[in-house]
């Protein structure tokens, strides 16, 4: 949700400057926010991550930063317990933004095996950092993290919530943050808290990240394209002119997920035609998959609340739902996440903008950060499951078999608050 329509006044003030007293905290805070893994030899990396891959059983993108400029950056690779390795030299992704220069790396590991468990590390030079856990998706059953809107002016709770979800789920293949990543896309400090955030987590297993409309702001919170994001994670690719890596999808054992992006309003000024050009993607790549699950992530919801002291504003279906619902309808979505309101709303099966047990399950994911709106939305008539008030942060899962995909949402301490559960006839 954008900071400047519904924060406003004293609120507001008091949001902006507790966000700029975290972030004007000493160096101390900003050297650990950094993540730096100190590696064996004189080598350093920051912000080692794995990204998805289309196809997340024979590949994957390792990236990180470095202080420096190193000579022969690689990922050395091999399979877990084995000594032979691998080595895929690594290409130079470097940029700047927020007047600070990153220089990073990229290494994209290829025909892997699928199911299997490998490690890998940093190599420059002679330097070598540990080895670091890697497994590829296999064909059988599997559990993920969803995280909703991180955004914070402190990121303490980002991380308390990210690391405990972590542990209490260390069988998770991967973990998704639904957009709104950040609360100022250009802000570098915010990015390194929001990494710090998920360290030891986003070097291990692969991270799915959305394009929220935050990640469109400069520090001056006008709209810009979202450059650092773009830069951050590289995604799989759409094999579009305009709008490369705006959205994506991939496979996960026999789930194909669609990550969309809701920021044409954003874009718009930019480079026009965003919506028109997914809504041509989405109908071909659906009709391309052949998975058994088809699942659709995406930031903006579906639904339009009424407001507390906002009469004029009723209930109904967002610009957003009224365009993209009819799609899912036809494609035989089985799930569509949402997020951006920062509320947890399961609204059971939807079609044709009516309840209905054929069409998509809808859940709006709720908020992971420590930007909320306590009493302000309006329970919407489809709403079946709304989180406990006032709200605080959530996390989810989602547990997927052959028979059924099974999504729980926990509040902080591990307390469930929502089972649902999706089956499909055989």
């Amino acid at each position: 949700m954008k900071r400047r329509t519904f924060i406003a006044g004293g609120l507001g003030a008091l949001t902006l400057l507790a966000g700029g007293m975290f972030f004007a905290k000493s160096t101390w805070y900003r050297k650990a926010a950094n993540s730096v893994r100190n590696l064996t030899g004189d080598l350093e990396a920051q912000f080692l991550r794995q990204l998805i891959t289309a196809d997340a059983a024979h590949s994957r993108i390792i990236m990180w930063q470095a202080e420096g400029v190193l000579e022969n950056p690689a990922i050395e690779y091999r399979v877990k317990g084995q000594a032979e390795a691998q080595l895929v030299p690594a290409l130079e992704d470097f940029f700047t933004d927020d007047g600070v220069k990153n220089n990073q790396y990229l290494a994209n590991l290829q025909d892997l095996q699928a199911d299997t468990d490998y490690e890998y590390r940093v190599v420059a030079d002679k330097a070598a950092s540990g080895w670091h856990t890697l497994h590829t998706a296999g064909t059988g059953d599997f559990e993920c993290l969803i995280f909703p809107d991180s955004q914070s002016s402190d990121y303490s709770d980002w991380e308390a919530l990210a690391q405990n979800a972590a542990q209490r789920n260390p069988q998770a293949a991967f973990f998704i943050n639904m957009g709104d990543i950040v609360d100022n896309g250009e802000d570098h400090t915010q990015w390194q808290a929001w990494f710090h955030g998920v360290n030891g987590m986003i070097d291990r297993i692969p991270f799915v990240p959305l394009m929220g409309n935050h990640e469109t702001y400069d520090q001056n919170w006008k709209v810009r394209l979202p450059e650092a994001y773009l830069h951050y994670f590289v995604v799989p690719e759409n094999n579009s002119r305009d709008f490369s890596r705006y959205y994506y999808s991939f496979d996960y054992g026999d789930v194909h997920f669609m990550v969309l992006n809701s920021q044409w309003d954003e874009t718009e000024a930019f480079k026009p035609g965003l919506m028109a050009e997914q809504l041509s993607w989405l109908r071909e790549d659906a009709g391309r998959s052949r998975k058994k699950w088809k699942i659709v992530l995406v930031h903006k919801d579906v639904l339009q609340y009424r407001i507390h002291k906002r009469p004029e504003r009723q209930e109904g279906i967002s610009a957003m739902g009224e365009t993209f619902m009819p799609v899912f309808d036809a494609l035989g979505i089985d799930i569509v996440f949402t997020a951006h309101l920062h509320t947890y709303r399961n609204r059971g099966h939807i079609k044709n903008f009516k309840r209905d047990s054929k069409g998509p399950l809808y859940i709006l994911t709720g908020v992971a950060g420590n930007v909320r709106y306590p009493g302000l939305w309006i329970d919407h008539q489809l709403d079946e499951v709304v989180a406990p008030q006032p709200e605080t942060d959530n996390y989810l899962t989602m547990q997927v078999t052959d028979e059924a995909i099974t999504v729980k949402c926990f509040l902080p301490d591990g307390q469930v608050i929502d089972t649902v559960k999706v089956t499909k006839a055989k």
